[in-house]
């Protein structure tokens, strides 16, 4: 569902015209009447079921019904509608544990607003995996046609991040991208790019001592365990074609470092992938964008790639 204030809803209709003749097949867990208030041109049939979902799917876009407590404005997000927000969140989740569905993909939240409802966790990502048990083992990659990239630190200022950073935390997040790219992805043996954290990757210990300290002695843990993993790569250099060309993932050792060229590389195709969760969730790479929200120009690419790659990755998973 995500926000209702926001631009979800209006990508959700037009993916299923985008998606509807070949798939793959979704259905959306939202309120069908702030759906069909978003638009005329997409007809919409409520199922009780998931397996109903393929036989509607053709001809209109399925909706497991869940009702707003409040009526939903764009650009305008209400706490009031916070725990159908949360509670679609929920229902999505226990459809994949419980092998209904194949995966789930979440459209963009306002976290302020379900703070406000008493919300308990930074974002989806810490409440799926609290809903999955899989608290501290999950992490976020971002996927594009281009790059892979996912970053050891993530939502803390950068300060923060440099203090966070440790060998363990590198080694486990590189741990779980590379399990994840074989089972998920199918790439029998992966290639991580480790990357530095100082400019020039520390230039030998001139410009900081991080790679030598923390960034190497993890990299030296990860081939020991027999993962193809090499750096520390200088960050200004590693994301060129060329550079691409030598590794399946990047793990970055920041936010800004990982999603800025991604998104600089595509920004309308990047996908947000929750990994070291026994579930397959998928999201776009964008937020609620309230500033557009109801006036139908809000780009789906992102969240039509996101559906598909979660139906790619459901099929890899499960074969």
């Amino acid at each position: 569902m995500g926000d209702p204030a926001g631009i979800g809803g209006e990508l959700t209709l037009r993916a299923w015209q985008a998606l509807h003749r070949h798939g793959p097949c979704f259905f959306a867990i939202d309120d069908p009447q702030r759906l069909a208030a978003l638009s005329t041109q997409v007809p919409i049939v409520e199922i009780a079921s998931p397996e109903a979902a393929h036989t509607a799917f053709a001809d209109a876009l399925p909706v497991l019904p869940v009702s707003l407590a409040a009526m939903a404005y764009p650009g305008r997000p209400d706490k009031a509608n916070a725990t159908t927000v949360i509670a679609s969140i929920e229902r999505a989740a226990a459809l994949c544990l419980s092998g209904a569905v194949g995966g789930m993909v979440t459209n963009p939240i306002n976290k302020a607003a379900l703070y406000d409802a008493g919300f308990a966790y930074p974002g989806h990502t810490e409440f799926l995996a609290a809903l999955t048990n899989a608290s501290g083992r999950q992490i976020m990659m971002l996927v594009s046609p281009d790059l892979r990239v996912v970053p050891v630190t993530v939502h803390a200022s950068l300060r923060n991040s440099i203090a966070m950073l440790t060998t363990e935390a590198i080694i486990a997040a590189a741990q779980t991208t590379a399990a994840a790219l074989q089972r998920d992805f199918r790439i029998a043996r992966p290639r991580l790019a480790i990357a530095g954290l100082n400019p020039h990757a520390g230039e030998q210990g001139a410009l900081g001592d991080e790679e030598t300290m923390l960034i190497g002695p993890a990299i030296d843990a990860l081939r020991a365990e027999g993962i193809d993993a090499s750096g520390p790569w200088p960050p200004d250099t590693m994301f060129t074609a060329i550079a691409r060309s030598r590794y399946d993932a990047a793990i970055c050792m920041y936010h800004d470092q990982a999603l800025i060229p991604l998104k600089t590389l595509d920004m309308d195709h990047g996908v947000n992938v929750t990994l070291g969760l026994p579930i397959v969730r998928t999201s776009p790479d964008h937020g609620t964008a309230y500033d557009i929200a109801g006036k139908n120009i809000a780009n789906p690419a992102s969240l039509i790639a996101a559906i598909e790659l979660a139906a790619t990755l459901a099929t890899c998973r499960h074969a």
